[in-house]
C-alpha cells in the first residue's frame, strides 16, 4: 500500500525554525507544511499591507525559507504553507528571490489568492456569528475579511508540479489534506476519506503540541528534552490510516495521550467538525501505540461539506492602555492593593475616559479573580483599560508609572504600553461568492 510522509514545520507564526530543518533533512518526507496563521494574524498582516503594498506576508518567511529550502530541494520535499497571509504574491516573489540567492534552479512556486473577500462582506448584510448582529454594525471599522479556503487551489498547484505552494487564509487541515488527495487520488466527494485526512491535518497543524510541548506538566506528565522538541510526522496509508511519529532522537514524545489532547484541541463537537472540504467526525477515532513514539490513528469519518465558508472579519475595536509595577518582600500584597486604589482614584480625578478596566495583582487574583491565604513574596500590579482614543490609552500607563515616586514604597520595574485593538468576528459567506485563483513563478 502506498504511503506518504508529511511533516509539520510550524504551529504558529513565531514558532521555532530548527525543528523544521530537522524534518527536512532527516524526516524522509514527501511534504512539509507550515501552519502560521491565527485568526487575528491575517488582520494584522492586512494592516501591514496597507502601509506597504509589498508587505503583509509572514515576518519569518524569509528566515524559514532560507533555512529549509536547500534541504527540501535536495531531498525532493514539497513545501506547503499559509505564510502568504495577506499577500501571497509578494511572499512567492520573495521566495523566488531567496531560492535564486541559494542557487536552487528549477524551483516552481505557486501562490493562491481569492480568500480576501472584504468587498463582498462590506456589501452584505450577513449576521455576525458571535452576536447575531448585522455585519453593517462594523461599517467604517472593518480592515479585513478572509474566507477559509479548502484544498481545491492547493490541489491545482500540486497538479501543475509546484515544489512550493504559498497560500493566504486556508483551513489549517487543508495544508495537509491536499497532498493526501493529490497523491492517493481521493475523490473530493469521498467524505470518509476526507474526514480521515482532516483528522491527520488537525493532529499535525499545531506542530510541537502533539509531540509533548503543550502536553508537558512536570510530575504529572513528564516529557524529556523539550529544548530539542521534535515536530511531528504523519506516515499516511492510502486508506487514510496514519502513524504519528517524529524524527528519531529528537526531544519530546508521541504517545496516545499527546495525540488525544491535540485531537480535542479547538474541537467544540467531535461528531461535527466543520471545514471547507468536509464535516469531519472524530467520535469513533482510535489511537494505538505500536512502538516507541509511534501512534496509529484511525476511525475518522465525514459527511458532505456545508454550502457556506467561514470568514474571519478583522476590525478596529478601540485602544488598550496598560501599566505595570512590581512590589516585593514583606507586605507586598498590601502595597500592591494600595497601588491599585491610588491608580483607580487618579484616573477618576483626571477624568480619563474608558469603557472597561482591569486592575489586578498578578500572582494573586489576575486569573482566578480571588485572593488566597498564601503568603506572597512578590506581586505585580497591572492596570489595563479600553479607550476610544490612543491619547486616553496612553494616560492609563502614565498613571501607573507615577507610582515610582507617588505611590507605596518599593515599587519598581514599571512598564507601560498603549496600542490599537484589532478584534475578530465571523460570518458565513455562500461558497459561490469566493473565487480562488492559482498563479505561478519559477526560479
Amino acid at each position: 500500500m502506498k504511503k506518504i510522509r508529511i511533516g509539520a514545520g510550524a504551529g504558529y507564526s513565531g514558532d521555532r525554525i530548527e525543528p523544521a530543518v530537522e524534518l527536512a533533512e532527516k524526516g524522509r518526507l514527501n511534504y512539509l507544511a507550515f501552519e502560521c496563521l491565527a485568526e487575528r494574524t491575517i488582520a494584522l498582516a492586512q494592516q501591514a499591507r496597507m502601509k506597504d503594498p509589498k508587505a503583509g506576508f509572514d515576518p519569518l518567511l524569509e528566515e524559514r525559507m532560507r533555512a529549509v529550502l536547500p534541504a527540501c530541494h535536495r531531498n525532493g520535499v514539497t513545501l506547503i504553507t499559509n505564510m502568504g497571509a495577506a499577500n501571497p504574491q509578494s511572499a512567492a516573489e520573495k521566495t523566488r528571490e531567496i531560492a535564486k540567492s541559494l542557487g536552487l534552479a528549477g524551483l516552481k512556486i505557486a501562490y493562491v489568492t481569492g480568500d480576501d473577500v472584504l468587498e463582498a462582506v462590506k456589501a452584505s448584510d450577513l449576521p455576525i456569528l458571535e452576536n447575531g448582529e448585522s455585519i453593517r454594525t462594523l461599517d467604517g471599522k472593518m480592515i479585513s475579511a478572509n474566507a477559509y479556503l479548502g484544498v481545491a487551489p492547493i490541489l491545482e498547484a500540486l497538479k501543475a508540479g509546484a515544489n512550493v505552494v504559498i497560500t493566504g487564509r486556508v483551513a489549517d487541515p487543508a495544508l495537509f489534506l491536499a497532498p493526501l488527495i493529490h497523491e492517493f487520488g481521493w475523490s473530493l466527494e469521498d467524505w470518509d476519506k476526507l474526514g480521515k485526512g482532516t483528522l491527520i491535518g488537525h493532529l499535525l497543524e499545531c506542530a510541537g503540541q502533539i509531540t509533548g510541548g503543550y502536553f508537558a506538566d512536570p510530575g504529572f506528565k513528564n516529557v524529556d528534552d523539550l529544548a530539542h522538541l521534535g515536530f511531528p510526522i504523519a506516515e499516511v496509508s492510502e486508506d487514510g490510516t496514519a502513524i504519528i511519529t517524529k524524527v528519531e532522537g529528537s526531544g519530546g514524545k508521541v504517545v496516545p495521550a499527546t495525540c488525544k489532547e491535540q485531537m480535542l484541541y479547538e474541537i467544540h463537537d467531535p461528531h461535527t467538525y466543520y471545514t471547507p472540504d468536509v464535516i469531519a467526525d472524530f467520535s469513533a477515532v482510535t489511537m494505538t501505540e505500536i512502538a516507541p513514539d509511534q501512534v496509529r490513528v484511525e476511525g475518522a469519518t465525514g459527511r458532505a461539506r456545508s454550502a457556506t465558508l467561514k470568514v474571519s472579519v478583522g476590525y478596529r475595536d478601540g485602544y488598550i492602555g496598560e501599566g505595570q509595577m512590581s512590589y516585593a518582600g514583606p507586605g507586598c500584597v498590601a502595597r500592591g492593593k494600595l497601588a491599585l486604589e491610588i491608580v483607580e482614584k487618579r484616573l477618576a480625578l483626571m477624568g480619563v475616559k474608558f469603557s472597561e478596566i482591569r486592575a489586578d495583582l498578578i500572582g494573586v487574583n489576575a486569573i482566578h479573580g480571588r485572593s488566597t491565604d498564601v503568603e506572597h513574596n512578590e506581586v505585580r500590579v497591572r492596570v489595563a483599560a479600553r479607550t476610544d482614543s490612543m491619547k486616553e490609552a496612553v494616560r492609563i500607563g502614565n498613571e501607573v508609572e507615577t507610582l515610582y515616586t507617588n505611590g507605596p514604597a518599593g515599587g519598581g520595574g514599571a512598564t507601560k504600553s498603549a496600542k490599537e485593538v484589532i478584534a475578530i468576528l465571523s460570518v458565513l459567506l455562500p461558497r459561490e461568492s469566493v473565487k480562488a485563483a492559482v498563479s505561478h513563478v519559477e526560479v
